[in-house]
């Protein structure tokens, strides 16, 4: 039968997200203590490294889902414009990396507020950080780092997504029938992933910083001022706090999302 590419993306984005966010969380955890201003042990240090999962596990399908529909459907409209070489394949990639990003946000933000702040006040629980925030700021308060949040997303898709299909492209041109299996892609997923977080380090820090402010303090919503306050405290040092968890997070992660979405769509393809 003929496979409906929306649900393929759709079902195979959901699985990818949950995977890895529920293998990683531990490592997100112990990267959003150590870019916490207070400080990796005053954040809760190795305790309740699984604080914050409810709300993770909840976002996670839907908010991978979202992306790569929306990443495959543009690349699909797109196709026709780079078939014909009207507009080269890495701008095509981008821009359906950027689109997909800016959509998944509505998801990830509030998501990772709640989660970064169950990490990083280790005494609340899921439940207690959503009264909180909602009584302190209400609705707006889960999307106080939204634009940091697409700020920070659109410079590392631009960079990761582009690099996965390139080295896709060059594995395949090794392989009998041209196409790249599914650990294949999960390696350069990781590679892609590493090199991209590591790059955009910076900006994951403030983008912290911001998520974790209280409600009356200047690191609200301002990515450059942030970073600067960031840069005159701790140096460049500060701007890349985190950075080795971040990108073997990343890396990790890269392999597994992935891996776990070709697996899905060859499983799919396949069987139904």
């Amino acid at each position: 039968m003929e496979h409906n590419s929306f649900w393929v993306s759709l079902i195979s984005g959901a699985a990818a997200g949950t995977g890895v966010d529920l293998i990683l969380f531990p490592l997100d955890t112990f990267k959003t203590r150590i870019q916490s201003k207070k400080g990796f042990w005053a954040s809760g240090g190795f305790r309740g490294i699984y604080n914050g999962l409810p709300s993770t596990l909840v976002g996670s399908a839907p908010t991978a889902a979202l992306f790569f529909t929306v990443y495959d459907t543009t690349k699909s409209k797109l196709d026709f414009y780079v078939t014909r070489n009207y507009i080269n394949p890495t701008f095509s990639q981008i821009v359906a990396a950027n689109l997909g990003e800016i959509s998944a946000c509505l998801i990830r933000v509030p998501v990772d507020v709640v989660r970064q702040k169950t990490q990083a006040q280790h005494d609340l629980n899921t439940i207690q950080v959503v009264k909180k925030i909602f009584r302190t700021e209400g609705f707006k308060g889960f999307y106080r780092s939204y634009l940091t949040t697409v700020l920070r997303e659109v410079p590392f898709g631009s960079i990761q997504f582009p690099l996965w299909e390139y080295l896709k492209l060059v594995v395949s041109k090794n392989e009998k029938d041209g196409q790249t299996k599914p650990y294949q892609s999960a390696l350069c997923g990781a590679v892609a992933g590493g090199i991209s977080a590591g790059l955009t380090t910076p900006i994951d820090v403030a983008k912290t910083r911001i998520t974790l402010a209280k409600q009356d303090q200047d690191s609200k919503g301002k990515i450059i001022n942030t970073m600067k306050k960031i840069y005159s405290e701790k140096g460049i040092k500060g701007l890349f706090a985190g950075v080795y968890p971040r990108t073997t997070m990343i890396s990790l992660g890269g392999f597994i999302f992935f891996g776990i979405y070709e697996e899905t769509k060859k499983f799919i393809s396949t069987n139904f």
